[in-house]
């Protein structure tokens, strides 16, 4: 017996999971304590039981994914706006030093995947799937250009992508901490720091918001003129004959929107637009989540394993030796590592968490609360596209 549902009917069911995700994100300390979303929660417990019901012949699912593709295009638009230069040279050289830093990472760990594809037997784009997509890039990027790979003719890379990036929010939210607290007590980097008398200083202001009706639909009307734009946009890009996800028009789109308007010109609501984008993103994880097909990873369980170690020791090198010394080889240093760890095999939050672990013990540190922060949140998403693609089409 197989159940079809349309459109609308299969947005439903995706914000059933969505909320069904968020009661037990609230009752399980696990998904609380390793920032697993709440999409994440509800649109794989509903995956497993797609799963049992198809293998025991009782049941199958067919959906209409039309919204899915809004909404992922809906998201990447709003991080378009994220991109704003004059916030980059705000933040100050540590911002872009540590931008760097996590690119280096994105190119290393999409490079360790394919030299791993022929060890483990697999085709290059689907060890992609184990790389920076799910890694820095997490469960929407994972979702984004998974189906991307898979119109290249590469089964099941939804599925690893996603898997992937589950993996990679527990595996970044416990290794972060521990990273952390051997760098500050191999190089005595507490003493070093209360001995120089550097003073804390915030770097992030405080803000009182408010409910604004004409600032959440300015959102709204700027990141789907962004998104129409950037249809036009993407257009453009596929007669080069580049393969990557029909977003990415868009993104650029909402860039230029807004440099142009931190000139001044107009204003664009960040905040809001930021709120929008949360929500778009929600939703498309939960479709995108409620339609894997599970049992297409019954024959890549070892090759999967194999890869994911390989990304595990790569992130803590990373964070040992080239984070932590690039970054100043100081307590704030030592914190950015443990940050790092977070959001580069998981996401921002699990990088926030884990900072919080190690001020908690030690002592707070603005400025690894700033970079990390400022590059996870907004500029990251931006490159980790533009090296993903790359490394598509080299393999396409």
């Amino acid at each position: 017996m197989t159940i079809s549902m349309n459109m609308i009917q299969s947005i439903g069911l995706a914000v059933i999971l969505l909320l069904i995700g968020k009661a037990l994100r609230r009752k399980i300390n696990f998904f609380e304590k390793y920032c697993i979303p709440s999409p994440v929660i509800g649109g794989i417990l509903f995956a497993i039981i797609t799963l049992v019901l198809r293998l025991t012949g009782v049941l199958m699912f067919e959906f209409d994914t039309t919204l899915q593709s809004f909404f992922m295009t809906m998201f990447f638009t709003s991080v378009g706006f994220n991109a704003s230069f004059k916030v980059l040279k705000k933040g100050g050289p540590k911002v872009i030093i540590f931008l760097g830093v996590a690119t280096l990472l994105v190119v290393l760990q999409n490079a360790l995947a394919v030299g791993l594809a022929g060890v483990v037997g697999v085709h290059p784009l689907l060890a992609l799937m184990t790389g920076s997509t799910p890694m820095t890039g997490g469960h929407g990027t994972s979702a984004a250009f998974a189906p991307t790979v898979e119109a290249l003719g590469i089964s099941g890379a939804t599925t690893v992508a996603v898997a992937a990036a589950t993996f990679g929010l527990v595996a970044g939210s416990m290794m972060g901490g521990p990273v952390a607290n051997r760098l500050i007590i191999k190089h005595d980097l507490m003493n070093k720091k209360r001995s120089s008398g550097n003073v804390d200083e915030e770097l992030v202001e405080s803000k009182e918001s408010f409910l604004d009706g004409d600032k959440i639909a300015m959102a709204f009307f700027q990141i789907l003129i962004a998104m129409g734009i950037g249809v036009y946009v993407s257009n453009l890009i596929a007669l080069t004959g580049l393969t990557m996800p029909g977003y990415i028009g868009s993104m650029l789109v909402a860039a230029v929107i807004r440099n142009i308007s931190d000139t001044g010109a107009f204003k664009t609501p960040q905040e809001e637009i930021g709120i929008v984008g949360d929500v778009a993103l929600n939703l498309f994880l939960a479709m995108a989540l409620m339609t894997l097909k599970l049992w297409e990873l019954i024959d890549l369980a070892i090759p999967m394993i194999i890869l994911l170690i390989g990304q595990v020791l790569l992130m803590y090198l990373v964070a040992t030796y080239i984070t932590f010394p690039i970054m100043g080889k100081d307590y704030d240093a030592a914190v950015i590592a443990a940050g790092h760890c977070g959001f580069g095999m998981g996401a921002t939050p699990n990088g926030v968490a884990n900072m919080a672990s190690v001020a908690e013990k030690y002592e707070y540190s603005s400025v690894a609360y700033f970079v990390v922060s400022l590059v996870g949140a907004l500029f990251i998403d931006f490159t980790n596209a533009v090296v993903i693609t790359t490394f598509v089409n080299l393999f396409a």
